[in-house]
């Protein structure tokens, strides 16, 4: 009927062979199409990159966003999940450099761009094997025959018909601005994508001494000749294009004189520099202060140019204000370069700096920075500060640690560089963006107050042209007349070629073919030729919501159909990427954020809470974690190890300590099921009108409506973690409680109605239970039901994912039984603590309980008496009588106040009923204490109390359930504790050796008179626990096996007589 339940190959080959059966019976396109013309659920399942290998975070995201989808199916609803591919951008085309052996721009157009491009198309699925067998062997469900693809054509038509909506809309413009640079990658990042990549990075910074030209006033007062303005800079290379100097007005400035000599021979100079921070510069230097102004009495103060190799034609060299500068650090005054700062170029634009620009596109000093042309400027910082020490222009140089932007894909440091670009004019959508943001359920709330919610508020024009090859190519087309310069955005294949001049009918919309396209300008008649650059590849991911569609021009009901998305989830960095694109464009598109609800993913560390790297070696290889563990364990491990925007500890160990855990709980419920099912022919299907009796059974059926409810609503909250939890805590409750308190009906030697009772209850717990599990553990959940649905019914579905929710039974939850059995749970849990806190084995009988409760049914005291292996429960205990409690003064607390006090606190606490001021603050209460006129209030914060059982006694308590056991063993109970631990013994001897469960035995004993005594006195008892026939003392036996019981030795052996 059932089959046997074996694991020859570990969870990992149970785990194959369904993914083998789900192959056979197409279940997961099944599954995909259950609940057709049902209302939909849309999941969004943002593009990785396939030219790279799948890490661990991958898995993590994976499990993570599997789940809500399985949930929703089971709910009813129609679930589209559709898998993308992230194909164009920078990372393809690093990977091709490498692999062609070349770098940068230069080398590429020598190479020549259309093989390059080719090269690019053709590597983007290099590791698509990799990534498509991760994800089924992970058990992630999506649409991987009919993915989205962003290099192909009819993507990117989608795309380019939001970028011409954009246009009609007046927010893509082409601007001049200083930017985020990468030299190495030739072209301009976005601001999300410098988020991305910021460093810590120790950096050589100086103090530049800015001489002061003479004859000018500040205030009503003439300022001393030969006075510096001293500037802080972290980057000493963009000195040279140095332009002007940043005070704030509001801030007050002193004018000083220092002794930069010694007192013998001193040597003075006069300096500017913020008031409040001329400590920290000067540091030891003496100095005196000659008079003091407002940063506003600053304004207009010319200074000489500090190096001579810029020829400046306009505005130059004297003071102007910003509001950005601060006095956290430096002088209190900014040098400004308008060519290599945000701040900087729009500082310098508001007071009509000129602007220069002394670094070529490479990152290099052009040929008029003569000491240091042709170098990379971040590699000239010493060399400058050493030019300016010898020119007395240097006050002050020393290494600092900051945060520094480097490129998120090669890891160049990156430039602030001033760039012809095109913007997207995200800042005029600052306020919708922001309140589009909040309507969103982020998972935390936080991200939506703060880090996302923050880069919202303070968002700048998004920068998407890209001077690069690879990528979805800008359609914007400029009339070459320079007299006209007529600008047209396209917006489709179709209208590109209405507008045409010679556009072949299978255009491929990648460079360079695209380039090859004119246009017709129809304002001059002159040829029109497409801007040069592609766009940000985020841009591409970020159109997925309808690109995957091909919307406008196919799907247009099914994207309608699935916008927004229910539920999307990816790790914490994608708040400046992926969230952000697509928060982005469905607002500047639709009026809307494309999704309702996000779950934001910690990252993935060590075992150690390290993060993982190649150089330091801790990473763990995904293929083989799921390879060794099975993809079950590590989806619980992620599911229940921590909230899932917090950081995950993982490692092969505790992936399979999860396993030992909930997995293997489950399995061996489901086993002891199988195993006395089978032996008894038992078919649930004949029984499906019977009516449990049994308070157990009532009490487990009544739990498990409890889950069904919960699990369902934590779900339906995005709360996974709390709804794994809940599961976990039921099967544990299943295991030690129900099956544990309910063996002996099982092994009933007739198939009574209690017997029948105990069979339908468990056979019906463990298929809801593994339907509530199965989005959570896919593999393990449709393998219970292939043998105990699948295997006894021909007309259920044929997997467990192709079943609807369990329906929640009102009428089956009691909630005073549940409370009632919870309270008999509780305290035969503290008595096993209480146990273990003395050593002694439950198996050792002890002649009385003490509990604190006041009340408990007697089916409960009964319960609590054997599980507890007690002779006699008294409620209504005052523990005093049996502990002792410790409660001594919190010190890294109180000490911080009441430090001197604390000896005397120590007197106070001792005088008080130490019983009656544990009770308070274990409750939440707070008692007082007056020493010298102080109140002073005791609570659980403040105080550590320790409770320990009297001598003969263990206490363990919980809350405000206390328990204690009396430890005095008579040599009754122990004779009594004898008999249970030979039995024991022999039962585990018939499991190490093989034995079939209703195999009859001859049992040997040997070696001890005192045991052998005790063992007849009770072998009948004996030999009906573990059918044995018969009891044969000082036999000469080969086998015999050396057996310690309870400090005694005693010779065992067990031989089969009657098999069954």
């Amino acid at each position: 009927m059932y089959k046997n339940v074996e694991l020859k190959d570990g969870f990992v080959g149970m785990e194959r062979e369904v993914a083998e059966n789900w192959k056979k019976k197409d279940i997961i396109k099944k599954n995909f199409d259950m609940n057709k013309g049902k209302r939909y659920f849309t999941f969004y399942d943002g593009p990785p990159t396939a030219n790279g290998k799948p890490h661990v975070g991958h898995i993590e995201t994976r499990v993570m966003k599997d789940i809500i989808p399985r949930y929703k199916v089971m709910k009813g609803y129609q679930v589209i999940r559709k898998a993308g591919w992230d194909t164009h951008g920078l990372p393809v085309e690093l990977e091709i450099e490498k692999k062609l052996g070349i770098s940068g721009k230069q080398q590429i157009e020598e190479y020549g761009v259309e093989k390059f491009v080719k090269e690019c198309k053709e590597s983007v699925f290099t590791y698509v094997h990799m990534w498509e067998e991760m994800t089924n062997k992970v058990g992630y469900w999506v649409d991987m025959e009919h993915p989205y693809v962003t290099y192909h054509n009819d993507y990117i038509e989608s795309v380019w018909w939001a970028l011409s909506q954009l246009w009609k809309k007046g927010l893509l413009y082409e601007g001049h601005k200083v930017m985020p640079y990468c030299p190495r990658c030739g072209t301009a990042l976005s601001s999300h994508e410098v988020a991305q990549g910021y460093k810590d990075v120790k950096d050589l910074t100086c103090i530049a001494k800015f001489k002061v030209l003479e004859g000018q006033n500040i205030g009503n007062g003439a300022i001393e000749p030969d006075t510096y303005i001293l500037a802080w800079t972290t980057t000493p290379w963009t000195l040279p294009s140095n332009l002007a100097l940043c005070v704030n007005k509001s801030y007050t400035y002193a004018e000083i004189k220092a002794n930069i000599g010694t007192d013998e021979e001193p040597v003075y100079e006069n300096y500017i520099l913020a008031k409040d921070l001329i400590e920290s510069v000067l540091k030891e230097t003496p100095y005196e202060i000659i008079k003091e102004f407002k940063g506003e009495e600053l304004l207009g103060v010319k200074y000489e140019q500090l190096m001579p190799f810029a020829k400046v034609d306009g505005k130059a060299f004297e003071v102007i204000h910003g509001d950005y500068v601060t006095l956290t650090d430096g002088t209190g005054i900014v040098h400004i370069a308008p060519a290599y700062g945000e701040d900087d170029s729009l500082v310098s634009k508001q007071n009509g700096i000129a602007f220069v620009n002394l670094v070529d596109k490479s990152g290099k000093f052009v040929p008029e920075v003569e000491p240091w042309a042709g170098r990379f400027v971040r590699d000239c910082n010493e060399d400058i500060c050493k030019w300016l020490a010898d020119e007395n222009k240097l006050f002050s140089k020393e290494k600092h640690m900051h945060s520094y932007p480097h490129c998120w894909r090669c890891d160049t440091p990156l430039l602030y560089y001033p760039k012809e670009s095109w913007f997207v004019a995200m800042s005029k959508l600052r306020d919708e963006l922001v309140a589009n943001n909040n309507k969103v359920n982020w998972y935390p709330d936080t991200i939506r107050t703060g880090r996302f919610g923050k880069f919202l508020e303070n968002v700048i024009d998004w920068g998407i042209s890209r001077d690069r090859y690879w990528g979805t190519p800008l359609p914007i087309w400029t009339c070459e007349d320079e007299n006209c310069g007529h600008q047209e955005c396209i917006g489709s294949i179709a209208e590109l070629k209405e507008k045409a001049i010679d556009c072949p009918d299978d255009i491929e919309l990648h460079k360079p073919y695209i380039d090859n396209v004119h246009l017709k300008c129809p304002k001059c008649g002159k040829e029109m030729k497409r801007a040069k650059e592609v766009i940000d590849c985020w841009f591409d991911s970020g159109s997925m919501p309808f690109a995957q569609w091909h919307y406008p021009f196919e799907n247009k009901e099914m994207f309608d159909n699935n916008f927004p998305a229910g539920f999307i989830s990816e790790a914490i960095d994608q708040t400046r990427g992926w969230f952000y694109t697509l928060t982005a464009l469905g607002t500047a598109l639709f009026g809307r954020t494309p999704f309702e609800n996000c779950i934001v993913l910690g990252h993935v560390l060590d075992e150690h809470g390290q993060k993982m790297s190649k150089s330091k070696k801790n990473g763990v290889d995904p293929m083989v974690l799921l390879d060794s563990v099975g993809a079950d364990a590590t989806r619980w491990h992620f599911y229940t190890c921590s909230a899932p925007w917090l950081p995950t500890r993982l490692s092969l160990n505790n992936v399979q300590e999860t396993q030992r855990g909930f997995l293997s709980t489950l399995w061996n419920v489901y086993s002891f099921y199988v195993l006395y099912a089978e032996i008894d022919q038992f078919n649930p299907l004949k029984y499906s009108d019977f009516k449990v009796t049994n308070i157990m059974d009532k009490w487990i059926i009544s739990k498990l409506n409890t889950l069904v409810k919960e699990v369902d609503e934590k779900l339906s909250q995005y709360d996974i973690t709390s709804a794994a939890l809940q599961i976990e805590s039921f099967t544990d409750e299943l295991s030690n409680w129900y099956v544990r308190r309910n063996r002996e009906r099982f092994w009933s030697q007739e198939l009574t109605d209690d017997k029948i009772g105990a069979y339908v209850t468990l056979y019906k717990v463990l298929v809801t239970l593994c339907k509530v599990a199965a989005p959570f553990v896919p593999f393990m959940t449709d393998e219970i039901y292939q043998n105990l649905v699948v295997g006894l019914d021909e007309k259920a579905p044929e997997s467990i994912h192709l079943c609807l929710w369990p329906e929640y039974d009102e009428t089956a939850v009691d909630s005073n039984l549940e409370r009632e059995m919870d309270l008999a749970y509780t305290i035969v849990k503290l008595g096993r603590s209480a146990r273990n806190s003395v050593n002694i084995k439950n198996r050792q009988p002890l002649s009385e309980m003490l509990i604190s409760v006041n009340t408990l049914p007697e089916y409960y005291s009964d319960i609590v008496k054997e599980e507890l292996n007690v002779k006699k429960v008294e409620l209504g205990a005052e523990m005093s009588d049996y502990v002792n409690f410790e409660i001594k003064p919190n010190l890294p607390v109180l000490g911080k106040e009441y430090g001197r006090l604390i000896p005397r606190i120590k007197q106070e606490i001792a005088k008080k009923n130490q019983m009656d001021l544990a009770n308070t603050v274990k409750n939440g209460g707070v008692e007082y204490i007056e020493i010298d006129d102080t109140q002073i209030a005791l609570n659980s914060e403040n105080l550590l109390i320790t409770m320990n059982g009297k001598d003969g006694f263990a206490f363990a308590g919980e809350g405000e359930i206390g328990v204690v056991l009396d430890t005095h063993i008579t040599q009754e109970l122990k004779e009594e504790g004898y008999v249970r631990e030979v039995l024991s013994k022999v039962q585990n001897m018939r499991k190490d050796r093989g034995f079939e469960v209703l195999d009859k035995i001859n049992l040997y004993v040997a070696g001890n008179e005192m045991l052998e005594n005790v063992i007849k006195q009770n072998a009948e008892l004996i030999k009906h626990d573990t059918l044995a026939l018969d009891i044969i003392y000082d036999a000469e036996r080969a086998d015999y096996t050396e057996t310690n019981i309870n400090g005694e030795n005693l010779k065992l052996d067990v031989e089969v007589v009657c098999k069954i």
